[in-house]
Protein backbone atom coordinates (compact mmCIF):
# COMPACT_ATOMS: atom_id res chain seq x y z
CA UNK A 1 0.00 0.00 0.00
CA UNK A 2 2.89 2.61 1.09
CA UNK A 3 4.26 1.69 -3.03
CA UNK A 4 1.03 2.47 -4.23
CA UNK A 5 0.43 5.70 -2.67
CA UNK A 6 4.23 7.11 -3.01
CA UNK A 7 3.33 6.04 -6.61
CA UNK A 8 -0.07 8.45 -6.15
CA UNK A 9 2.17 11.80 -4.66
CA UNK A 10 5.15 11.07 -7.65
CA UNK A 11 2.58 11.61 -10.22
CA UNK A 12 1.98 15.13 -9.00
CA UNK A 13 5.35 17.51 -11.05
CA UNK A 14 5.36 21.23 -11.80
CA UNK A 15 3.76 21.16 -14.99
CA UNK A 16 0.84 19.09 -13.48
CA UNK A 17 0.08 19.85 -10.25
CA UNK A 18 -3.40 18.76 -9.85
CA UNK A 19 -5.50 15.49 -11.30
CA UNK A 20 -8.36 13.85 -11.19
CA UNK A 21 -9.30 10.40 -9.97
CA UNK A 22 -9.52 8.94 -13.61
CA UNK A 23 -6.14 10.57 -14.55
CA UNK A 24 -4.20 9.59 -11.27
CA UNK A 25 -5.30 6.10 -12.52
CA UNK A 26 -3.87 6.36 -15.75
CA UNK A 27 -0.91 7.90 -14.43
CA UNK A 28 -0.20 5.38 -11.59
CA UNK A 29 -1.85 2.32 -13.74
CA UNK A 30 -3.72 1.52 -10.66
CA UNK A 31 -7.60 0.42 -10.38
CA UNK A 32 -9.79 3.38 -10.23
CA UNK A 33 -11.10 1.83 -6.91
CA UNK A 34 -7.71 1.41 -5.05
CA UNK A 35 -6.48 4.88 -5.86
CA UNK A 36 -9.68 6.73 -4.89
CA UNK A 37 -9.16 4.79 -1.25
CA UNK A 38 -5.44 5.78 -1.56
CA UNK A 39 -5.98 9.28 -2.29
CA UNK A 40 -9.29 9.29 0.41
CA UNK A 41 -6.43 7.92 3.03
CA UNK A 42 -4.05 10.56 1.78
CA UNK A 43 -6.57 13.77 2.22
CA UNK A 44 -6.99 12.78 5.73
CA UNK A 45 -3.14 12.50 6.35
CA UNK A 46 -3.07 15.99 4.58
CA UNK A 47 -0.09 15.11 2.10
CA UNK A 48 -3.04 15.22 -0.48
CA UNK A 49 -5.69 18.39 -1.14
CA UNK A 50 -8.94 18.20 -2.57
CA UNK A 51 -10.75 21.12 -4.40
CA UNK A 52 -13.63 19.97 -6.28
CA UNK A 53 -13.10 16.86 -8.33
CA UNK A 54 -9.49 17.35 -8.36
CA UNK A 55 -6.56 16.94 -6.15
CA UNK A 56 -2.93 18.36 -5.64
CA UNK A 57 -0.48 18.07 -3.33
CA UNK A 58 -0.84 18.89 0.72
CA UNK A 59 0.73 21.62 2.55
CA UNK A 60 1.63 18.59 4.94
CA UNK A 61 4.31 17.54 2.75
CA UNK A 62 5.89 20.55 2.42
CA UNK A 63 6.03 21.04 6.05
CA UNK A 64 7.54 17.12 6.56
CA UNK A 65 10.21 17.95 3.80
CA UNK A 66 11.45 20.99 5.73
CA UNK A 67 12.21 19.33 8.71
CA UNK A 68 14.50 17.07 6.54
CA UNK A 69 17.68 18.01 8.70
CA UNK A 70 20.65 18.46 6.36
CA UNK A 71 18.83 19.86 3.71
CA UNK A 72 17.20 21.96 6.16
CA UNK A 73 20.60 23.14 7.63
CA UNK A 74 22.39 23.42 4.15
CA UNK A 75 20.30 25.98 3.00
CA UNK A 76 20.19 28.05 5.91
CA UNK A 77 23.80 28.11 5.95
CA UNK A 78 23.48 29.14 2.49
CA UNK A 79 20.57 31.76 2.38
CA UNK A 80 23.01 34.61 3.47
CA UNK A 81 25.42 33.44 0.71
CA UNK A 82 21.97 33.42 -1.62
CA UNK A 83 21.67 37.10 -0.76
CA UNK A 84 24.73 38.31 -1.14
CA UNK A 85 24.83 36.75 -4.67
CA UNK A 86 21.00 38.41 -5.61
CA UNK A 87 22.10 41.84 -4.34
CA UNK A 88 25.43 41.83 -6.31
CA UNK A 89 23.27 40.58 -9.49
CA UNK A 90 20.24 41.67 -8.98
CA UNK A 91 19.53 38.53 -10.72
CA UNK A 92 17.83 35.18 -10.09
CA UNK A 93 19.64 32.73 -7.80
CA UNK A 94 19.37 28.84 -6.90
CA UNK A 95 20.68 26.66 -4.48
CA UNK A 96 20.57 22.96 -5.98
CA UNK A 97 21.71 20.02 -4.59
CA UNK A 98 21.88 16.41 -6.61
CA UNK A 99 19.54 13.42 -6.19
CA UNK A 100 20.54 10.67 -8.38
CA UNK A 101 20.77 11.84 -11.65
CA UNK A 102 18.81 15.00 -11.24
CA UNK A 103 19.11 18.32 -9.41
CA UNK A 104 16.82 19.35 -6.70
CA UNK A 105 16.48 23.34 -6.10
CA UNK A 106 16.57 24.19 -2.28
CA UNK A 107 16.38 27.41 -2.75
CA UNK A 108 15.51 30.56 -5.64
CA UNK A 109 15.30 33.90 -4.98
CA UNK A 110 14.87 36.31 -7.31
CA UNK A 111 13.03 39.87 -7.54
CA UNK A 112 9.70 41.31 -8.91
CA UNK A 113 10.73 41.02 -12.77
CA UNK A 114 11.02 36.93 -12.12
CA UNK A 115 12.06 34.92 -15.24
CA UNK A 116 9.70 32.09 -15.95
CA UNK A 117 12.14 29.58 -15.24
CA UNK A 118 11.47 25.35 -14.90
CA UNK A 119 13.20 25.84 -11.83
CA UNK A 120 10.97 25.61 -8.23
CA UNK A 121 11.93 24.56 -4.84
CA UNK A 122 11.62 21.34 -4.40
CA UNK A 123 11.22 20.97 -7.76
CA UNK A 124 14.12 18.75 -10.02
CA UNK A 125 15.40 19.18 -13.47
CA UNK A 126 18.15 16.83 -15.30
CA UNK A 127 21.79 17.46 -14.21
CA UNK A 128 22.97 17.93 -18.03
CA UNK A 129 20.54 20.26 -18.86
CA UNK A 130 21.36 22.82 -16.13
CA UNK A 131 24.59 25.01 -14.79
CA UNK A 132 23.70 23.74 -11.54
CA UNK A 133 23.57 20.18 -12.60
CA UNK A 134 27.03 20.13 -14.28
CA UNK A 135 28.75 21.98 -11.44
CA UNK A 136 27.46 19.07 -9.42
CA UNK A 137 28.30 16.59 -12.02
CA UNK A 138 31.64 18.00 -13.09
CA UNK A 139 33.02 17.42 -9.68
CA UNK A 140 31.32 14.32 -8.61
CA UNK A 141 33.69 11.84 -9.62
CA UNK A 142 34.02 9.82 -13.33
CA UNK A 143 31.44 6.75 -11.71
CA UNK A 144 28.57 9.33 -11.80
CA UNK A 145 29.60 10.58 -15.56
CA UNK A 146 29.33 7.10 -16.88
CA UNK A 147 26.10 6.43 -15.02
CA UNK A 148 25.07 9.42 -16.45
CA UNK A 149 25.95 8.81 -20.24
CA UNK A 150 25.34 5.59 -20.85
CA UNK A 151 21.44 6.58 -20.67
CA UNK A 152 19.44 8.71 -23.03
CA UNK A 153 20.26 12.38 -22.18
CA UNK A 154 16.69 14.52 -21.83
CA UNK A 155 16.19 17.51 -23.87
CA UNK A 156 14.17 20.36 -22.04
CA UNK A 157 15.03 22.40 -25.46
CA UNK A 158 16.88 22.06 -29.10
CA UNK A 159 19.87 23.37 -27.55
CA UNK A 160 20.05 21.00 -24.33
CA UNK A 161 22.78 18.94 -24.83
CA UNK A 162 21.98 15.04 -26.12
CA UNK A 163 25.27 14.36 -27.58
CA UNK A 164 27.49 12.50 -24.53
CA UNK A 165 30.32 14.04 -26.44
CA UNK A 166 29.07 17.34 -25.93
CA UNK A 167 28.40 16.54 -22.43
CA UNK A 168 32.32 15.17 -21.56
CA UNK A 169 33.83 18.24 -22.96
CA UNK A 170 31.47 20.57 -20.98
CA UNK A 171 32.35 19.21 -17.87
CA UNK A 172 36.31 18.82 -18.86
CA UNK A 173 35.60 22.68 -18.80
CA UNK A 174 33.91 22.87 -16.04
CA UNK A 175 36.60 21.03 -14.11
CA UNK A 176 39.18 23.62 -15.66
CA UNK A 177 37.24 27.16 -14.71
CA UNK A 178 35.85 25.77 -11.58
CA UNK A 179 32.14 27.04 -13.45
CA UNK A 180 29.69 25.48 -15.70
CA UNK A 181 27.36 27.42 -17.71
CA UNK A 182 23.98 26.66 -19.49
CA UNK A 183 23.03 27.94 -22.46
CA UNK A 184 19.18 27.54 -23.31
CA UNK A 185 19.62 24.62 -22.13
CA UNK A 186 16.59 24.42 -19.94
CA UNK A 187 14.40 26.80 -21.13
CA UNK A 188 14.38 29.32 -24.30
CA UNK A 189 15.95 32.99 -23.56
CA UNK A 190 17.86 32.22 -20.32
CA UNK A 191 21.54 31.21 -19.68
CA UNK A 192 23.10 30.46 -16.44
CA UNK A 193 25.79 30.28 -14.80
CA UNK A 194 27.18 28.13 -11.61
CA UNK A 195 29.89 27.13 -8.80
CA UNK A 196 29.88 24.18 -7.06
CA UNK A 197 29.98 24.07 -3.21
CA UNK A 198 32.72 21.76 -1.27
CA UNK A 199 32.04 20.29 2.23
CA UNK A 200 35.14 17.80 3.19
CA UNK A 201 36.36 18.01 -0.08
CA UNK A 202 32.66 16.73 -1.38
CA UNK A 203 30.79 18.93 -3.63
CA UNK A 204 27.54 18.82 -1.88
CA UNK A 205 25.81 21.49 -3.70
CA UNK A 206 26.14 24.35 -5.84
CA UNK A 207 24.84 28.09 -6.62
CA UNK A 208 23.72 29.71 -9.88
CA UNK A 209 22.54 32.86 -11.16
CA UNK A 210 20.37 32.74 -14.20
CA UNK A 211 19.65 35.71 -16.36
CA UNK A 212 17.94 36.93 -20.25
CA UNK A 213 20.43 35.43 -22.64
CA UNK A 214 20.72 38.78 -24.06
CA UNK A 215 22.47 40.70 -21.12
CA UNK A 216 24.11 37.26 -20.02
CA UNK A 217 27.77 38.40 -19.21
CA UNK A 218 30.46 35.90 -18.14
CA UNK A 219 32.63 38.65 -16.83
CA UNK A 220 30.15 40.52 -14.90
CA UNK A 221 28.56 37.59 -13.21
CA UNK A 222 31.68 34.60 -12.77
CA UNK A 223 33.31 36.76 -9.84
CA UNK A 224 30.19 36.86 -8.09
CA UNK A 225 29.28 33.19 -8.46
CA UNK A 226 32.73 32.08 -7.53
CA UNK A 227 32.47 34.10 -4.37
CA UNK A 228 29.32 32.94 -2.92
CA UNK A 229 30.18 29.23 -3.52
CA UNK A 230 33.73 29.65 -2.02
CA UNK A 231 32.36 31.75 0.59
CA UNK A 232 29.81 29.21 1.38
CA UNK A 233 32.60 26.46 1.26
CA UNK A 234 34.11 27.78 3.80
CA UNK A 235 31.85 27.99 6.32
CA UNK A 236 30.92 23.68 5.65
CA UNK A 237 34.61 23.25 5.57
CA UNK A 238 35.28 24.93 9.16
CA UNK A 239 32.06 22.30 10.34
CA UNK A 240 29.35 24.49 11.44
CA UNK A 241 27.50 22.24 13.69
CA UNK A 242 23.46 21.04 12.95
CA UNK A 243 21.04 21.33 16.07
CA UNK A 244 21.54 17.66 16.52
CA UNK A 245 24.87 17.88 16.80
CA UNK A 246 25.94 16.43 13.37
CA UNK A 247 28.54 18.28 10.87
CA UNK A 248 27.59 19.86 7.62
CA UNK A 249 30.99 19.39 6.40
Amino acid sequence: MLDKAAHILECFTPDVESYRLSELARCTGLPKPTVHRLTADLVRLGWVERSGARYRLGAKLFELGSRVPRRRDLREVALPFLQDLFEATRETVHLGVREGLEVVYLERIHGHDALRLPSRIGGSLPLSCTAVGKALLAFSGAELTEELLSRPLPSLTARSLTDPALVRAALEKTQVAGLAYEEEEAVDGVSCIAAPVFAGGVTVAALSVAVPRERFSAARLAPAVRTAALGLSRVLREGRRTEDGTRLG
